[in-house]
């Protein structure tokens, strides 16, 4: 039988669960010393958040087919180690799903009815029914931001409570909303018409402080925020200043940016109810995460697939000299796709030509859905989540194939459908170096090997380049290259340069309003 090492307290249905099909050891506090020394034994590690597995514990575990974190996050894992060396990194995702969705309701509950304020003058002798009158959440507003595992279930409950449901999520479907009762719209939109606003959103670049002094001037006044997600998501400065000036009637928060906060001022505000970062813990998702975490090991050591494999897989020698640099090309027309579009994602068409196009493409096609979901996810995106991500987020997926290509030995293009424009991109894969070679309709070449690309939909006429130049040079951005397709002679062109600074918003909106320039975009590789 496989050996288990638990080194992390779990719920025991996730330790009797191992123990059915191997030999599991339970050993809870191991210095790091001793960790290495015991762990050439074992064919699974299972952890929580306390044992960090670095490089040399990876290295040390020479039998070692699964790490697996009974939680979420991997931080404390060294995913790069242990793809080199070949074991899967597996979480449990899903096991506390319901715990944040319902400690969300509970704490929209305690707002609405003054619950925790109430709670404390009855313990200090007080009776004044008067002075907690509530609301009620029924027909109200809820705003959703964030339509991922927890904020689909909060939707779901909120529903029972007759409320009428908001949602802003530019990565579902419009579809997916509509069956959860959800009408989608804009950030800004969902505050201005919502009772009640609750964040569900993963923490990304884009999403830091997605709640700031502007989004809370938008708000619509008497409203209520909760944030059950991330501390991060809201400028707590600004929070604190828009409670101050009464626009909000209350926040609740389980999470914030510090954790412990420490003297946080917005724990003594008295339109604040607070909690010390309760969403997953109640008695049910700790046992759901250990017997999650559990099903994933076991698959892995019978052979299986597991369904929440964090780090990347392995690609087959016998595919690998084709498709290996058609996957780096995948990822990048993804995360292009996403940073291009306009609207509400519905779907994705991959179409495959020439050599690649006789192969098996179930990796280049989890490729793209990886790069189009890894900046807009809260989970680990990789190359065996991604199709399963997709399917939840209401996303169709359509593959097309033509093994005679053309312009090159192999082209991958990727057209992604939206509410907006649809947006096309085909790549290739030269001298091992990932080129873009078109854009919608227009053909160019260009390697993406700068940290910035800057999409110009312009007029082709004579200045257009040169315009765009001197605001970049005026302001000490450095065009690394430049690259630009067109249709006909002084037709509608794409111009895209590479740059090795970023454009701060302001320079972009300058650009933007050059007279011959129709938009432009800026990406972050």
């Amino acid at each position: 039988m496989p050996k288990i090492l638990v080194a992390d307290p779990i719920a025991q249905e996730g330790v009797d669960l191992l123990s059915s099909r191997a030999q599991v050891d339970v050993k809870i506090g191991l210095k790091p010393e001793e960790l290495l020394e015991i762990l050439p034994e074992y064919d699974a590690l299972v952890v929580r958040s306390e044992t960090k597995v670095t490089a040399e514990a990876i290295r040390a575990g020479k039998r070692l087919q699964v790490i697996a974190r009974a939680g979420i996050g991997v931080d404390n894992i060294d995913l790069e180690a242990a793809t080199s060396a070949g074991i899967a990194v597996v979480n449990a995702p899903t096991g506390n799903t319901v715990a944040a969705a319902e400690h969300t309701m509970a704490l929209m509950l305690a707002l609405a009815r003054n619950i925790p304020d109430a709670h404390h003058s009855v313990k200090g002798g007080e009776w004044r029914r008067s002075a907690f009158m509530g609301i009620e959440v029924r027909n109200k507003t809820l705003g959703i931001a964030g339509l991922g595992r927890v904020g689909t279930e909060v939707a779901r409950r909120a529903q029972s409570f007759g409320m009428r449901l908001l949602g802003y999520d530019p990565f579902v479907s419009p579809d997916y909303a509509l069956r959860l009762g959800v009408e989608l719209m804009p950030l800004d939109a969902l505050l201005a018409e919502s009772d009640f606003i609750t964040l569900h959103t993963p923490l990304t670049d884009s999403t830091q402080h997605m709640i700031g002094a502007r989004q809370l001037s938008l708000i619509k006044p008497g409203a209520r925020l909760i944030n059950v997600a991330r501390g991060e998501l809201i400028d707590e400065d600004a929070l604190l200043e828009a409670l101050n000036g009464d626009r909000l009637a209350g926040a609740a928060l389980d999470v914030f940016a510090k954790e412990p906060p420490g003297d946080n001022p917005l724990l003594s505000h008295p339109k604040v109810v607070a909690t010390p970062h309760l969403g997953a813990s109640t008695e049910e998702a700790q046992r759901e995460v250990a017997i999650e975490a559990a099903e994933q090991v076991l698959a892995v050591l019978d052979g299986s697939p597991a369904r929440n494999t964090v780090n990347a897989p392995f690609v087959t020698p016998e595919v690998h000299s084709v498709l290996a640099p058609y996957v780096r090309v995948a990822g990048v027309l993804g995360k292009l796709l996403t940073s291009l579009a306009e609207g509400q994602f519905v779907g994705v068409t991959v179409r495959y030509e020439g050599e690649i196009a006789e192969h098996d493409t179930a990796i280049l096609k989890a490729a793209v859905l990886a790069g189009l979901l890894g900046a807009v996810s809260g989970e680990h995106v990789n190359l065996i989540n991604a199709p399963i991500l997709a399917q939840q987020r209401g996303l169709s997926v359509t593959e097309e194939r033509n093994p005679a290509a053309q312009e090159y030995t192999s082209i991958l293009t990727a057209t992604l459908e939206t509410t907006g424009q649809p947006i096309t991109l085909a790549g290739t894969s030269m001298r091992d170096e990932t080129h873009i070679v078109k854009v919608n309709d227009y053909w160019l070449d260009i390697v993406p090997s700068t940290p910035y690309l800057l999409f110009v939909d312009n007029q082709d006429q004579p200045g257009s380049i040169g315009a765009v130049g001197t605001v970049a040079g005026r302001h000490n951005i450095n065009i690394s290259f430049m690259e630009v397709g067109r249709l006909s002679l002084r037709g509608r062109a794409m111009m895209i340069l590479g740059l090795d600074d970023p454009i701060p918003p302001a320079v972009l909106e300058e650009i933007k309003a050059l007279p011959q320039i129709y938009d432009a975009r800026l990406v972050t590789l």
